[in-house]
């Protein structure tokens, strides 16, 4: 088993409990861990045997920009839940959103949940 990490996969999108987040929208940072167990010996040096981390950003992105959720929890575990599914060799999905500008009343440099998957 090994791991891959994507670090600060960045996106904008409207997630968020208040109507002027969904309205004015936010960039959102997400990474994401990934254990591995390749179906094929590493030293095969086939793509079939790992992760595609080119398609992984894909499916984090189009989880990220798509549906409006309230929660960044939700966004998390769906990212997780959607690569495993993706991709079977995938035995656990640790995925961290980072939201900057969250509406706390306070000055902090962003909110973030990390989520693993499965839970």
């Amino acid at each position: 088993m090994y791991l891959i990490r994507m670090k600060n996969c960045a996106f904008f999108a409207r997630h968020g409990l208040f109507d002027e987040e969904e309205t004015l929208g936010q960039r959102f940072y997400v990474d994401a861990e990934l254990t591995v167990d390749p179906t094929r010996p590493l030293g095969d040096d086939s793509m079939e045997s790992t992760v595609d981390y080119g398609v992984a950003f894909q499916v984090i992105e189009s989880i990220i920009t798509g549906e409006r959720r309230f929660l960044i929890e939700a966004l998390a575990q769906e990212c997780g839940r959607a690569l495993a599914e993706r991709f079977p060799q995938i035995k656990k999905a640790e995925i961290t959103v980072r939201k900057p500008n969250a509406p706390v009343p306070g000055v902090l440099d962003y909110v973030e949940v990390t989520v693993v998957w499965p839970g």
